[in-house]
């Protein structure tokens, strides 16, 4: 740390009958009560270099004290001052150069007073050589936060900042790869208070060098410091930790100023996607709900996170609701709205070409169809990330609603709606969906018939594993129509497969077994007699299933349709004997696996 000597003589101030005085031939002749402080001195020093006290002496009459109450810097900038004029050897540093200088310029040391005064002296000290190193511009800063009137009007505060910035946008120059450099800056700077550091890192960015992630590890290494509920793990901590000056202050006074530091760390949050990760992001956003944030607030951080949402784990999602209208344990609106913004910016570039540049193609050179080339081998990579992005996210959002669907106050159409939010072509399979299915139909057992077939409506039987289907065979939880459904589907995929359908439940099983060891219809009529009982159970829960014939040609209808254009022609066949009636529909399943069979 840099420091200045001013003054040659020895230091001869002592303290007698509750007064500072100084060791001296001469008679004292002012006497100045600082606080609670008083100091016998002499006029002819002090009064020369001193404006203020010319002007306050000038008023008093002989003998009367001297007031100087709430002096700046209090006892010890004063007696340094007082020193400076006796010619007494004083150190300034940047531990006591702010209070100095602020007791030097309240006293009116200037060299309007003398020349070469302490006023001058400090100023030049604090641009030639304090404001040129980082830790003194460091601890001067921080001494400004005691006197921060008389620091703006003094400008140490504008001039510290400034050099701070000027000397982080210096390292990050000559940095040959910013980016990966040691952010130890950004660790000395969290020691500031927020306003200070705030407009540091303003004034950092506007110098549009420091890299953006640079700008957001710095808010991460800050976040951290003084935001309890902003930890490394993403786990609360208590409400009174993090700030030192949080003594006395009562837990309101403490939130309110964490809820205002939150909010400028999100206002300096750089603009450039990646700059700072998904989990900091949505961590911001869980300490935004406890700290009550306000509501633009939380929704700029829900729109940054939609925008990396494929980076994020259901962990992250898992944002307390803390609201005192909502009875859900999670807020499902946000992370609706985190999916809506991710779909929106994630659109894949269009892969056809423009008109114009098919009418001019055959002008085009050698090069020029290199160049296209290699143009549209970019945005297919482009293409391809944004489907593979989408297809993470799907998973992601299917694992979330797995969370949720524990819930026993999370509304149905809230569920429905954030799984059908995902693209279709983003699921490759069903699984995790039906498990959502199956988790919310075991926690919300009161639905009545309607609203789980209602549920069962996001899933898509055809995507479904054979492992799946055979667990949703056997669900009772399932509405029965949903349950023939699936096995409708497994019978056909076992068409296309020359397999056939196994381990179906009960007495399904047992007849579709039967079924495939009999040599003609005889034996296939005393197969159904046998089971007479088992299926004509099954036939009277379908014929009680309460389902119209429009919607059954909605649930049956476009699946097939769809599958007849993809299928093979076993699938084909398959799918044209597909029932109108649900009471048709297990003799169909009995007729489809017979002729599987003899057909292998």
């Amino acid at each position: 740390m840099k420091f200045m000597k001013l003054g040659t003589r020895p230091d001869t101030f002592f303290t007698t009958e509750a007064a500072r005085s100084i060791s001296s031939d001469v008679t004292t002749d002012l006497k100045i009560q600082v606080d609670n402080s008083l100091y016998n001195l002499h006029k002819f020093p002090l009064l020369s270099k001193c404006l203020r006290l010319q002007a306050l002496w000038a008023e008093t009459t002989d003998g009367e004290i001297i007031q100087l109450s709430n002096f700046p810097g209090g006892i010890e900038a004063f007696e340094t001052c007082a020193k400076f004029c006796y010619g007494i050897t004083v150190t300034i540093s940047a531990l006591n150069i702010v209070p100095v200088r602020c007791a030097a310029a309240y006293l009116g040391m200037t060299d309007g007073a003398d020349r070469g005064n302490l006023v001058g002296k400090l100023d030049a000290f604090l641009n030639s050589c304090i404001l040129r190193r980082w830790k003194d511009t460091l601890v001067t800063l921080q001494q400004t936060r005691q006197y921060m009137a008389l620091c703006e009007e003094f400008g140490i505060t504008s001039r510290c900042i400034d050099a701070l910035a000027s000397m982080v946008i210096g390292h990050c120059c000559k940095t040959n790869n910013p980016t990966k450099s040691r952010n130890s800056w950004a660790e000395d700077i969290s020691e500031l208070g927020m306003d200070l550091y705030w407009r540091v890192m303003l004034a950092v960015k506007s110098g549009g060098v420091v890299p953006a992630r640079s700008v957001g590890k710095a808010l991460k290494v800050y976040a951290r410091k003084w935001l309890p509920n902003v930890g490394k793990n993403g786990k609360s901590g208590e409400i009174l930790e993090g700030d030192d000056d949080s003594g006395g202050e009562s837990v309101k006074e403490v939130t309110l100023k964490q809820r205002l530091l939150l909010e400028k760390i999100v206002t300096l949050l750089p603009a450039e996607k990646g700059s700072v990760s998904c989990g900091f992001l949505l961590r911001l956003l869980k300490a935004g709900n406890i700290l009550n944030a306000s509501a633009s607030c939380k929704m700029e951080l829900a729109r940054r996170v939609g925008l990396q949402l494929d980076e994020a784990t259901v962990t992250d999602l898992l944002i307390p609701s803390l609201l005192y209208d909502s009875e859900t344990v999670y807020d499902v609106d946000i992370v609706m709205n985190m999916l809506e913004e991710f779909m929106l910016q994630s659109q894949s570039p269009p892969t056809s070409p423009p008109r114009e540049r098919l009418v001019c193609e055959r002008r085009r050179s050698r090069s020029a169809e290199n160049v296209e080339f290699e143009l549209h081998e970019n945005g297919r990579r482009s293409s391809s990330a944004s489907h593979g992005s989408k297809i993470r996210v799907a998973k992601l959002i299917d694992g979330y609603l797995q969370e949720i669907a524990k819930d026993p106050n999370m509304p149905m159409d809230k569920l429905i709606a954030l799984a059908e939010a995902v693209p279709e072509f983003a699921r490759a399979d069903h699984d995790d969906l039906y498990r959502v299915v199956d988790i919310y139909l075991k926690t919300h057992s009161g639905l009545d018939k309607s609203a789980r077939k209602k549920l069962c409506r996001i899933l898509d039987c055809k995507k479904l594993s054979v492992e799946a289907c055979m667990h949703a065979a056997q669900n009772e939880m399932l509405p029965l129509r949903m349950v023939v459904q699936v096995l409708f589907f497994e019978q056909a995929r076992s068409a296309i497969t020359g397999s056939q359908v196994t381990n179906l439940p009960n007495g399904i099983n047992s007849l579709l077994a039967k079924s495939n060891s009999g040599d003609d219809e005889n034996d296939m009529s005393e197969l159904q007699r046998q089971e007479s009982k088992k299926s004509e159970t099954l036939r009277m829960r379908l014929e009680e299933d309460e389902i119209s014939d429009s919607e059954s040609d909605d649930v049956f209808m476009p699946r097939r349709g769809r599958l007849m254009r993809n299928g093979s022609s076993r699938f084909k066949a398959a799918f044209c004997v597909i029932p109108a009636k649900p009471k048709k529909m297990m003799n169909k399943i009995w007729t489809m696996n017979k002729s599987v069979t003899e057909r292998n």
